[in-house]
């Protein structure tokens, strides 16, 4: 049976055994016809099953190679990959065919995406106008120390939300915080951060050190779905753009940080990243930041 056949039966029994939706048969047919088309040209004639039975780890990685030079990003090669396994796995059932290779080829890992950060003033309108989201006086305090911690201190959300008051410094002395791991770090707050922290306690209703920093309307621990919608509305407001996120603040307490200067091992003590890899990322994010400069700026860009 030619390779051609066996696909269209594959895709048949995907959209009526399966029910797949037409969406996934029709992706799934074009990235099993565009491998087929491939292995044509490759093989010298139009495969069968026979001689997919017979495919070497070098014929896919060709494949793979090939698409990679027409500018298929690794995600994209990774889904036709997976759409040939699921082929290949149909074609075991259905009719006896065996390669293991296809099985252990490994997948284009996925590129994680560039963290996205505000810029200077983006932060700064959210830390300075925030408030004008509530009504009350206490919710207002709540919101401008929250998000000025985010943005001052780079505070996860989960993290800033479990603080409690005993753990705001007393004097100049650094915030303690428990991330990921139940790891702690110690964090310096900024004046303007103190500040903000300060008049939060002036209006908050419990000062026992066990009692939650930051509080919903109910007097409960803050959820953090209300500081994102708070935020989500505040950037519709302003129009800011659409990952203008709280954390996206703490991308940009990181971003701003190496920007002005500051060394990656101390960004990673900052923000409490276990593996130095996982802060150079934000060294992507300063030189495209600076191509996109140098492209808008230099007269010959």
């Amino acid at each position: 049976m030619l390779a051609e056949e066996a696909r269209q039966k594959f895709l048949a029994w995907l959209a009526h055994e399966r029910r797949a939706s037409p969406l996934t048969v029709e992706a799934y047919g074009r990235d099993t016809a565009g491998f087929l088309g491939f292995l044509t040209g490759h093989l010298g004639a139009e495969p069968d099953l026979a001689a997919l039975a017979g495919l070497r780890a070098a014929d896919l990685r060709a494949w793979l190679a090939r698409e990679a030079r027409e500018g298929k990003g690794n995600a994209t090669r990774s889904r036709h990959l997976s759409a040939v396994r699921s082929f290949f796995r149909w074609a075991a059932r259905h009719h006896g065919l065996s390669n293991p290779q296809v099985k252990l080829l490994a997948a284009p890992r996925a590129k994680k995406p560039l963290p996205k950060a505000l810029t200077v003033a983006e932060a700064r309108e959210v830390t300075d106008d925030i408030a004008e989201m509530t009504d009350t006086s206490a919710a207002q305090a709540r919101d401008i120390a929250l998000f000025a911690l985010l943005y001052g201190s780079g505070l996860r959300i989960a993290e800033a939300l479990a603080l409690n008051v005993g753990d705001v410094p007393k004097g100049e002395g650094a915030l303690r915080v428990t991330g990921k791991g139940s790891k702690q770090r110690l964090v310096p707050v900024l004046p303007a951060v103190r500040r903000a922290l300060a008049e939060l306690l002036k209006l908050h209703p419990d000062h026992a050190p066990g009692a939650p920093l930051f509080l919903g309307i109910r007097g409960e621990r803050l959820n953090p779905g209300v500081a994102q919608r708070t935020l989500r509305n505040f950037r519709r407001l302003h129009g800011l753009p659409e990952h203008a996120t709280p954390h996206a603040l703490r991308h940009s307490f990181a971003t701003h940080l190496l920007a002005g200067g500051a060394d990656l091992r101390s960004i990673q003590d900052l923000l409490g990243h276990a593996s130095l890899s996982t802060t150079q990322r934000y060294t992507a994010v300063d030189t495209a930041q600076l191509m996109d400069v140098w492209q808008r700026t230099h007269p010959r860009g």
